[in-house]
């Protein structure tokens, strides 16, 4: 049996129940949709760059309704978060032509989710051999980009 070991998460992880009310709730009011880091808003769902992202271009999609299970998101949320996915997909593919894409949603805390509370998609480039030494061994990882270029990258895009 492999393990996989992500020690790089445990910062976030072992900090997500600390704070007050919802961060994908609290977002999307701040006005600021470049301090909230918002590169897109819909209808039903907007897309977020991840602050603690695997690689460079992570995304997610997140409804604006605050709910624990995917089975709860109206249906129209949940094709607008499909059609939001596969466009983000297509412009992290202009972008930063990845050699794949990682779609994926963790749903409960035991499933992994930092955030259990509101569901969410992660949309994110990537690349054959991104995990590699550095970031298993040396619990590091190396974005080459800043999450501000990363912002201003997408959002032009979109």
């Amino acid at each position: 049996m492999d393990y996989l070991w992500t020690p790089w998460r445990y910062a976030f992880i072992s900090n997500a129940d600390k704070t007050s009310g919802c961060i994908f709730c609290d977002l999307p009011a701040l006005g600021d949709d470049a301090r909230a880091r918002i590169v897109y808003r819909g209808e039903h769902c907007f897309v977020i760059l991840n602050i603690y992202p695997y690689t460079s271009g992570h995304l997610m999609v997140v409804p604006y309704a605050h709910l624990d299970e995917l089975q709860k998101l109206p249906s129209p949320a949940a094709l607008e978060m499909i059609e939001l996915s596969k466009k983000m997909e297509n412009i992290l593919r202009g972008l930063y032509k990845p050699d794949g894409i990682n779609l994926g949603m963790n749903i409960g805390k035991a499933a992994g989710a930092g955030i259990a509370g509101h569901i969410h998609m992660h949309v994110l480039p990537r690349w054959v051999a991104d995990a590699n030494f550095i970031s298993v061994v040396g619990e590091t990882r190396i974005l080459p980009e800043t999450l501000e270029m990363t912002y201003q990258r997408i959002k032009a895009a979109i």
